[in-house]
């Protein structure tokens, strides 16, 4: 059973289904509850050359650990995070990828990618984070997450895939870009560890869907300000900002495909 499955919005215009809200000190008491396992733990030891003419350096080359890592506020103890302007901090601490959609991808490219290949933290299996709705409490081991958006792909991400020409728009296209997290409780965890969903807000805005917005359809502007008390502070600021522009007639609130956050 996926975490948000049964919660999630379709960013073309589907319908929605319901789902329990829980104490967020216990499991969702309707439709959730332990939902997936932690594949593989991933960290980045080295920092290898960025895309040319793109940046410099970079920490997207994760490999699996073994064993427990520490995770605080920033995210794994010693993972190694260089673009810090777009990746980390308190509200990008963890980004987790599904080993159903590195699959999909390997088959696709005719390119193998292992555990770690999308720059995630965490790869997962059994849980959609891509479902998982904005504000959406998960506890992994001895942490407790929070759901707090898409990862958006820029240069680094095809280079890394060996990709050429416009990749990423059909990366936007597939819809599976993976989530962030921020830590609300420190602690330990390693492969193996369940996900349990502990609680899920009812606004029913889910990654998928900022992501969609975020890659060019602010016609969801409506939809996603629905999760707007959930939303970290820079997705917050350009959702005031797409909103006001709707107001005003403009067109705001997504961004062209591949552009920085």
């Amino acid at each position: 059973m996926t975490g948000s499955s049964s919660t999630s919005t379709d960013p073309a215009g589907g319908g929605t289904d319901s789902a329990g809200v829980a104490d967020p000190d216990g499991a969702v008491s309707s439709g959730a509850g332990s939902a997936g396992v932690v594949v593989s733990v991933n960290v980045a030891r080295t920092i290898v050359d960025g895309p040319p003419g793109g940046v410099e350096s970079s920490g997207i080359d994760k490999r699996p650990v073994t064993g427990a890592v520490h995770v605080d506020d920033g995210g794994i103890v010693g993972d190694l995070v260089v673009n810090t302007a777009v990746h980390g901090g308190i509200h990008q601490a963890l980004y987790a990828f599904q080993l159903a959609d590195l699959l999909s991808w390997s088959t696709e490219l005719d390119r193998q990618l292992s555990p770690g290949a999308a720059g995630e933290n965490l790869t997962l299996d059994g849980v959609d984070c891509n479902l998982a709705v904005i504000g959406e409490r998960w506890r992994i081991g001895g942490v407790v997450v929070r759901v707090t958006g898409p990862r958006i792909p820029c240069r680094t991400l095809p280079w890394f895939w060996g990709q050429e020409g416009r990749f990423v728009p059909r990366f936007a296209a597939a819809g599976r870009p993976g989530a962030y997290f921020a830590v609300e409780r420190p602690g330990s965890m390693c492969a193996g560890a369940e996900v349990e969903v502990l609680h899920r807000p009812d606004h029913e805005v889910t990654v998928r869907d900022v992501f969609a917005w975020r890659m060019g359809r602010p016609e969801l502007t409506p939809l996603i300000s629905r999760a707007v008390d959930d939303l970290p502070p820079k997705l917050r600021d350009r959702l005031a900002r797409a909103v006001a522009t709707t107001t005003s007639g403009g067109d705001d609130g997504g961004q062209p495909a591949g552009s920085e956050p």
